[in-house]
């Protein structure tokens, strides 16, 4: 098995966030970057250590974070339906 199947079978969902940071030559543009990694919600830990890297390393002060998360593996909804097609 693959390791991105065992992260998700261990209840790791993908996190795509949205980073919008000031250019440090000009403070008033701002540039955006998209990060994509798997994570566990709510809490987060991929995304956190990520964003603390950014502050300590990168000269590009963030101004604001959007995110989304989606869990992979989850339980489908279905729904039985009673009919029929006729076709000639």
């Amino acid at each position: 098995m693959n390791e991105e199947m065992e992260m998700m079978l261990k209840g790791y969902g993908l996190t795509t966030a949205h980073i919008f940071y000031r250019m440090p030559d000009h403070p008033s543009l701002l540039q955006s970057y998209l990060w994509q990694h798997y994570d566990r919600a709510p809490d987060f830990p991929e995304m956190k250590s990520f964003l603390k890297f950014w502050e300590e390393k990168l000269d590009g002060p963030l101004h604001s974070v959007r995110y989304v998360h989606r869990k992979l593996i989850s339980p489908s909804e279905w729904r039985a339906l009673q009919g029929e097609f006729i076709l000639h």
